[in-house]
């Protein structure tokens, strides 16, 4: 009998406290109200005679909260716990109250918490500790970084903080009042909240990590009961909730979002950047494209010559816009290109860009680029960039006056030849560019290479780039690298001559893929350089000729397809 008793204490108490838990949102003018209803379940374990005891019952919460706030917006929610009420008498035994009552609710990850405070004069049938609200870690200690909104009296508990215990009364206590029931009410908790850029805040109670786990004392809503019997006296009954169907099911609805507000995301900053050749010759055709970042997904671009417009404003398409032009007159044209915004997106306006339009050869400039660094006997690339950017001819490499390695040099002026060092030592690499037809030749300055000897536990590793060949301007394409052994760890850098194309992609069973599009006309290089993880060699793939077509169309992608996110990002 005693037994009975005992299990029977605890029971309505857990339940009732657990289904009048109510949230509410800051009284803005949007607000809206979400109710979730879902089984929440109970275990007390009383302190004597009886063992622990499980009950699940239905709960209802009813959320109030703006339905969208702008991003950094501040706004309130108000957590409001209706009248809770438990039994004064079960079976023989006396309820005496129930202490030490904490309810935990989780600060959303993509708001920050400003402070939060006690309604005042919403609580009634409370003594012990006034309620407060304390902003505390996992470990239950009050911390400013803490990710936990907690409703107690001064931390007391029953567990999970620095004033816990599960047989002493403290903090928040309801007593048994005259009758057959007690009611009493915890007081509302207004909480300031600052949106995040974007996205929605979610309010959750407390259900991630231990939280999560059957009978722990991280669990959202704990208290502690305690009533007086014959025979058995005082028994105190430590109860933990969760939102779950049962002791051996999984969280149900209750552990997701209460209510959810969504951010409106301010409009983005923009960064128009223009990309054409430094040179062209009088007559000739010339693309010129915008490159708009972050990359918008409408609007249009207008271009200009100085003050000149150069034809009707042409659409964007991710965040990239591009004409074809013939500059009919010598000198520098001064071309810059104007986005219009869309939504999301505020107008931007290029720098300037400089084209020398002449009907003499053109005078370049060679710079050797990379590689600074190598390892003895493995691949790597020779690069050098021809200014201004023209395509066509070859540049020449010769490393200490040996046996010269050529590329050819593409449309974005970039040559590119594979070589090996075989000694260590600082080698000097002199780059010659052959010209072409209306292009004079150069030469680059002595580049110096410095050669080491890969570490002896390293891994070496090559690497291969599928061939590219002719791709359709604007049509998607995927490269893909072939790194040896293909235990290797590491990541491909693509590159489309010294651009990097996205950004490095991880190496899985010895292939990296890069789904991309290209939408400029020309000739360029395109190689793989494997980025080894400890424990194994860089290396890098002989370059690949991809051959963009001209077309009459130019259509709405700028020259350089997926590099559109690299320029002024």
């Amino acid at each position: 009998m005693q037994k009975k008793r005992i299990q029977r204490l605890v029971t309505p108490i857990g339940v009732g406290a657990l289904a009048c838990v109510t949230m509410l949102g800051g009284v803005p003018a949007q607000a809206a109200t979400t109710s979730t209803t879902f089984v929440a379940a109970c275990l007390a374990t009383p302190s004597a005679v009886a063992g622990p005891t499980t009950e699940a019952q239905n709960a209802t919460v009813d959320v109030d909260a703006p339905e969208s706030v702008n991003a950094g917006e501040e706004f309130e929610v108000t957590i409001v716990p209706p009248p809770i009420t438990y039994p004064n008498k079960v079976s023989v035994a006396n309820v005496q109250n129930v202490s030490r009552i904490k309810i935990d609710v989780a600060i959303p990850s993509n708001a920050e918490f400003l402070g939060a405070e006690i309604v005042v004069g919403t609580s009634s049938g409370l003594s012990g500790v006034t309620p407060n609200v304390l902003r505390v870690n996992e470990a239950g200690n009050i911390d400013p970084n803490g990710t936990i909104i907690r409703l107690s009296g001064d931390n007391a508990t029953i567990g999970n903080s620095p004033n816990s215990s599960t047989s002493n009364q403290a903090g928040i206590v309801a007593n048994a009042a005259s009758g057959a029931t007690t009611t009493f009410q915890l007081p509302q908790v207004k909480a300031r909240l600052k949106a995040g850029p974007s996205g929605a805040v979610e309010m959750k109670l407390r259900t991630v990590g231990d939280a999560a786990k059957w009978n722990h004392d991280k669990n959202f809503l704990t208290f502690l009961p305690k009533a007086s019997a014959p025979i058995v006296g005082t028994a105190w009954a430590p109860t933990r909730c969760t939102p779950r169907d049962s002791e051996t099911a999984a969280l149900n609805n209750g552990a997701g979002p209460l209510a959810s507000t969504n951010i409106i995301e301010a409009d983005k900053q923009t960064t128009t950047t223009v990309v054409a050749p430094g040179a062209v010759k009088n007559g000739a055709e010339v693309t010129l494209t915008a490159n708009v970042a972050p990359a918008a997904p409408g609007g249009t671009v207008e271009f200009f010559d100085g003050a000149t417009s150069l034809g009707a404003p042409v659409d964007v398409a991710n965040g990239t816009a591009s004409i074809t032009h013939t500059f009919t007159t010598d000198g520098n044209h001064e071309i810059t290109a104007a986005f219009s915004g869309t939504t999301g997106f505020i107008t931007s306006t290029s720098a300037v860009k400089t084209i020398n339009v002449s009907t003499d050869d053109t005078v370049t400039t060679l710079a050797m680029t990379s590689p600074e660094l190598a390892f003895v006997d493995q691949e790597v690339n020779l690069h050098a960039q021809v200014t201004p950017a023209v395509q066509g001819g070859t540049v020449e490499f010769t490393v200490d006056g040996g046996t010269p390695v050529s590329g050819t040099v593409g449309t974005d002026g970039v040559a590119v030849a594979p070589y090996k060092f075989t000694t260590t030592g600082t080698h000097r690499v002199l780059a010659r560019y052959s010209g072409t037809q209306g292009v004079g030749g150069s030469v680059a300055p002595m580049f110096p290479v410095s050669v080491t000897t890969a570490p002896a536990a390293a891994v070496q590793t090559s690497t291969t780039l599928a061939p590219v060949g002719t791709i359709t301007k604007g049509s998607s394409v995927t490269l893909k690298a072939t790194v040896d052994p293909t235990t290797a760890n590491g990541k491909v850098q693509f590159k489309m001559g010294d651009v990097n194309l996205g950004a490095p992609v991880a190496v899985v069973n010895g292939v990296a893929t890069l789904p991309t599009t290209f939408a400029a006309s020309g000739e360029f290089s395109i190689t793989a350089e494997f980025i080894g993880a400890a424990g194994f060699i860089d290396s890098a793939s002989a370059p690949q000729a991809l051959t963009v077509p001209a077309d009459t169309d130019p259509g709405p992608d700028g020259p350089f397809g997926s590099l559109s996110s690299i320029f002024g990002s």
